[in-house]
Formats: C-alpha cells, structure tokens, sequence
C-alpha cells in the first residue's frame, strides 16, 4: 500500500516523498483524519466577534466570554444568546489596526484587554452583573497574561501614549494594585528590539518582539524580574500568530514558523509549508490572523486571508500537529479560533441553534450540549461556533511520479484504503515536467473495491476525494504497466 505521507507544498510535485495536496483533512500518524465542519454555536453579537474566551468553575461548569467593536458578552445558557455585560457606555475597539479582545483569568476574575483604546476590564463570575475598569491606574494594554501570582501587560499605555516595548504587571497578588515603584508593581522597557507582538504566562513570562524574545523570570525583590533576551536571531512578524501550549509557543517569524520551547526557536515550517504560506497569505491583512491550539488533538491552527479570499476575510486554516510534526490545510472561513469550555444548554436553548432535532449540527448525547467539556471551535461574523458538525469533504492528492521510467505507463486499477465515507478517485498525467497537470476522473470504488481506469502517460499522481461520514484515509494501492516508448 501506498500511505498517505505528509504534506510538503514546497517540495517539487515530481519524486515528493509526501503528498502534494492534503486539503479539510487532519493530519495522522499513518495518514489522515476527517475534520468536521465549522457549525454556529450562539445566538448573535451586535458586530464580528473580536475575542472569545472560556472559564471553568470549581463546580466543572463553563461559561464563556465573547466581545465585538462595542460590547462584551456571556454566552446565555437559557437561550444560547449572547448577553450584552459591558461597562456603561460600551467600548470602541478599532479592528481596522488589529484591535482585539484578549482575556484571561485569575481566580474568580475574567480580566480583558482591548487595547490601547479600552480601560482593561474585569468580572467577577458569580458576583458582578457587568463588566467594569480594572483600575483607575492599570494601563491600556494590547497584551495580558497571568505570570505566576501577577497581571501583565505589554504594548501599553499608561497615560502618556503607547509604548509599544514595554511591560506592566500588576502588584503582588492584588489584580487592582498598579502603582508602580509599589506592592512589586512596576514595568520594563526593552527598546532596541521593536514592539511587543505577543504575551505569554505561567511560570515565567515569554515576550514576543518584532526582533528577539525574552524571557521574564520571578527574583522577588529587589528587582523583582530578571529579564533575559534568550532569541535574538528572530522575532515576532505577526502578533496574531502566536499560540501556545505550556511554554511551548507557535509564532511566525520572517523566517517561517517557528516553536519556542523557552530556550530557543525551532523552525517548524521550513522545507515543508513556509513558502507555500509566503504565496499563499495576503500580507494586506495580516493583522486578521488568529491562532490557537487544540490540547486534546495536539493541534496548533492558524487562520489567515489567503489570496483567494474574496470579501478579505479569514478563508484558509493552518494546521499543524505539534506531535506528528505534520501539516494540513482547510478551507474553512473563521474570524477567530479558540478552545472552549462548554455552557450546559436546555431543551429551550437548542431552537437557537435549530428548530428542528433532525437538522441539529451533532448528536443530543454530544459534548456540544454538556456544560463544562471542551470543545474546540472559534467564531465566524457575529456568533460563536464550533468543529462539531458533520464531516466536510476531504481531498488528498500524492506527489508525481513514473511507474516505468522513461516509459509510457498505464494505470488500470486503484484500490482505495478509508475509513466510512464514499470516495472519488482520478488520476493526474501529464507526459513531461512541464506540461500541465491533467486529470482522468475514475468514480466511486465497484463492487470488487477498486475503481477501473485505463490513465496512460509518463508522470502519474492520484487523487482522493472523501466525502460523507468518513474517518480516516489511509493510501492506496495502484495496478499499472508500462506500455513502451513514444
């Protein structure tokens, strides 16, 4: 049998020792796995939803946090709508320049960052009714993140205009303490490596610049963080392309992506899709790039505008099993990406979604309807949605080669190895490296399991086309012959 390798785009087509198309699929150790369709989840937002974030409570049940240009939201158990909580007066976040919501929690609280623009917000789950300032001293800030017991920020202002390389964090366990110089609250700038483009916490922080990475470790007083710039050969290109599981974090430098472990960057990208990505992504939009990763599939996924888009949205995913250290692509439209916690829904809650029990995007026994299991999922326009409809149609296509070399060969029969689902098989040929690919479609496997084909030529390639309730493709097995020279 011949299995479905690895995605390599930027390999040569002829003697690609992967596959040169691996498009709505998911990358697996011995070929690839169905992905399922991008289904609506809420009811709507006012605008296109600009940050989405979920909690789990002490009790195991989840809520989740939405915000658009104007207003944040809880998502409604009762209905599935989506609940307007903004301070009085609202906010106005520009995402003409990339502004976005980004969240976090500490305890009890949901604090939420919308950019220099906005007042950081915070919540308390099970107390307050809307949102309110953090506090009258805490910066406006691009970035937060909790690093050990405190709140950061970074790309900041602090009253006087942005600063764009420096970071603020919070006082020592007090979320509303920000005086700087008190209760360990204070700031650093790092001026010679361009502007903060990401925050990432835990143990110690990561901070993401156009230039370096560095890294903020916990000394207590009196300098209280020792910063160290641990790359410096790199940056951060795009600030919506950093993600990360633990401290390992996902970034686009403008060398490719990349994965930093905490000591330095591994290119992840390189040889296999970074100059399929550089055709491929419109730089016009960049700043409408997300990414986010899927813990339980060991996914890491971006969404980006491609140069296919038509209306300059989102179009295209990236996804990269950290694991397998393997690649796929998607069509698939999304403003944002993001793990989620779900909110348990009543029977009343479902008709949001659809009237009918027939038509619903999963099954009534499913964790789309559980409150407090994960799903993966993001939002498109003004709703939330979720990977949980039926699987979408996946193509495969190997790279090229010649079954006689030198020679004319005929294909005559391709045995296809899937799981579920139903296939359609054809055959790429063309006669010299330069020609173009043309393709003879097969159909459907017969009664036997194969699909019949009479494809002569010199370089073959096949196609799989996997639609329905599929699981897994594996590869193929092909018969040919040679059938002389021309």
């Amino acid at each position: 049998m011949i299995n479905f390798g690895e995605w390599l785009p930027d390999q040569p087509d002829f003697s690609n020792t992967g596959v040169v198309e691996a498009k709505n699929v998911v990358p697996a150790s011995s070929g690839y796995r169905s992905l399922n369709g991008f289904e609506p989840y809420s009811g709507a937002a006012t605008g296109t939803i600009l940050g989405l974030y979920s909690v789990k409570a002490s009790d195991g049940s989840g809520s989740i946090f939405a915000g658009d240009s104007t207003k944040l939201y809880e998502f409604d158990t009762t209905d599935s709508s989506l609940t307007d909580i903004s301070k009085v007066g609202g906010y106005t976040l520009d995402s003409s320049i990339g502004e976005r919501w980004r969240f976090v929690n500490y305890g009890d609280y949901v604090i939420a960052a919308g950019g220099i623009g906005e007042s950081i917000q915070k919540f308390h789950t099970g107390t307050d009714a809307i949102y309110s300032d953090l506090s009258a001293s805490a910066p406006k800030a691009d970035f937060v993140a909790v690093v050990r017991e405190f709140v950061w920020t970074a790309n900041v202002d602090s009253g006087s205009g942005r600063v764009p390389w420096r970071c603020q964090w919070s006082g020592f366990d007090d979320i509303t303490s920000w005086t700087v110089g008190s209760d360990q609250s204070d700031f650093q700038d790092t001026m010679d490596c361009g502007a903060i483009t990401g925050l990432v916490g835990g143990e110690y922080a990561t901070v993401l610049m156009e230039r370096a990475i560095v890294r903020a470790t916990y000394t207590g007083p009196p300098l209280i963080w020792q910063f160290d710039k641990v790359e410096t050969a790199r940056g951060c290109k795009i600030a919506g392309s950093v993600c990360n599981v633990g401290h390992n974090v996902f970034y686009l430098a403008d060398d490719g992506f990349m994965m930093f472990d905490g000591q330095q960057s591994t290119a992840i990208g390189a040889e296999k899709i970074d100059a399929f990505f550089q055709l491929d992504h419109d730089s016009s939009y960049k700043h409408l790039m997300t990414a986010t990763t899927d813990p339980q599939s060991k996914l890491a996924i971006w969404s980006y505008v491609s140069t296919s888009s038509t209306n300059g949205r989102p179009d295209k995913l990236l996804i990269y099993n950290y694991f397998l250290r393997k690649w796929s692509i998607a069509e698939i439209a999304a403003d944002l990406l993001s793990p989620l916690f779900t909110a348990g829904y009543t029977l009343e809650g479902l008709d949001t979604i659809s009237t009918s029990i027939e038509t619903l995007p999963a099954s009534m026994d499913s964790a789309l309807y559980k409150g407090g299991q994960y799903l993966f999922g993001g939002a498109f326009g003004d709703k939330i949605h979720t990977f949980t409809g039926a699987p979408i149609t996946g193509t495969i296509t190997t790279g090229e080669a010649g079954v006689s070399m030198g020679q004319h060969s005929i294909i005559t029969r391709i045995y296809p190895h899937h799981e579920g689902g139903t296939v359609d098989m054809s055959v790429g040929l063309r006669g010299t490296p330069t020609d173009t690919v043309a393709f003879q479609a097969g159909g459907s496997t017969n009664a036997d399991g194969f699909v019949p084909f009479r494809a002569a030529d010199r370089y073959h390639r096949v196609k799989m086309t996997i639609s329905g309730d599929w699981s897994f493709a594996h590869g193929i097995d092909i018969e040919a012959r040679k059938v002389g020279r021309r």
